[in-house]
């Protein structure tokens, strides 16, 4: 391209210095330059676009490159997962092997090693009249603590939020959760008037089932406390369950001998302390109402456990 535009300046130069050139001529050799520039820049057009195309190739070479590259890694994984199997599948048929050995060694069990099996085909069948028995238990006590939660939610829920309470069962216990704005006043154990709505009737629930104990957990957020009348969450908690228990027994006269009070501070979180919302479901007291142990040990008696 150089050279080209290099001769046309020379031509160019040496058409206006010669004055023996003729106009006509001189127009010609003006004509031809400007089809010849203008073929020039047409070159130039068509380079840049090849220049173009070969770039485009050379992107487009690197991404079937990087795409080969990745189908080979896939298909070594592949290889290497038809080995793993290939090994599994070995294995499988040595264990086969082995097991069809075993059978083969059964066939020729003497008249003593029947006798051993029987017996212990007969202590399997109690094994599992044992195991049907306890089913039958967890079955019935289930089946007790279900109607036991259904109707402590029904008691519990009128005139109160859903978010304010929760009822649940976990094999033989029952857990009453409560938020402590329904208790207590704020950073204090101290029960608020609303309390004894609540705890009415709880009370009456716990009076109408005299074989179950209950515990009152007191839980508390993460924000630490110091007052006058609290030393920190620890404290706090347990005179909040304190709190409970003392109401139950001295307003509603449930047995002393069956309430057992607890406090868990910060521990057992069932939200995260970093929101408020969190630290509110943290701030919670738990009554849990559980059979007596031998309430519980009488459900494994199989003529108990028979009864529906």
């Amino acid at each position: 391209m150089k050279k080209i535009c290099y001769l046309a300046a020379v031509l160019y130069l040496g058409i206006t210095m010669t004055s023996c050139v003729s106009k006509g001529k001189f127009r010609d050799l003006e004509a031809d330059m400007a089809m010849t520039s203008e073929k020039l820049e047409k070159t130039e057009k068509v380079l840049e676009s090849t220049e173009l195309m070969v770039d485009n190739c050379k992107e487009e070479k690197l991404k079937l490159e990087g795409e080969l590259k990745s189908a080979q890694n896939v298909a070594a994984v592949k290889d290497d997962q038809m080995n793993d199997l290939r090994d599994q599948l070995a294995d499988m048929r040595k264990q086969r092997d082995m097991r069809l050995e075993q059978m083969g060694d059964l066939a020729v069990l003497s008249q003593s090693a029947n006798e051993n099996i029987n017996k212990t085909l007969e202590q399997l069948a109690q094994r599992d009249q044992y195991i049907e028995m306890l089913r039958s238990a967890k079955n019935k006590t289930d089946s007790v603590n279900l109607a036991l939660a259904v109707n402590l939610k029904g008691a519990l829920s009128d005139g109160i939020a859903d978010q304010d309470i929760d009822v649940s069962i976990d094999k033989t216990v029952v857990y009453i959760n409560l938020s402590d704005k329904m208790l207590y006043r704020s950073g204090s154990h101290r029960l608020n008037s609303g309390a004894k709505d609540v705890l009415a009737k709880i009370a009456k629930i716990i009076e109408d089932r005299p074989e179950y104990e209950v515990i009152v957990e007191g839980y508390t957020d993460s924000r630490s406390i110091n007052t006058d009348c609290v030393t920190d969450n620890w404290d706090l908690s347990v005179k909040r369950a304190t709190s409970v228990v003392r109401s139950l027994q001295d307003d509603y006269k449930i047995d002393p001998n069956r309430l057992i009070a607890a406090g868990r501070g910060e521990t057992n979180a069932v939200a995260s302390n970093e929101t408020s919302e969190g630290r509110s479901l943290n701030r919670r007291t738990r009554i849990i109402i559980l059979p007596k142990l031998d309430q519980f040990y009488d459900l494994l008696n199989p003529d108990l456990a028979a009864k529906n």
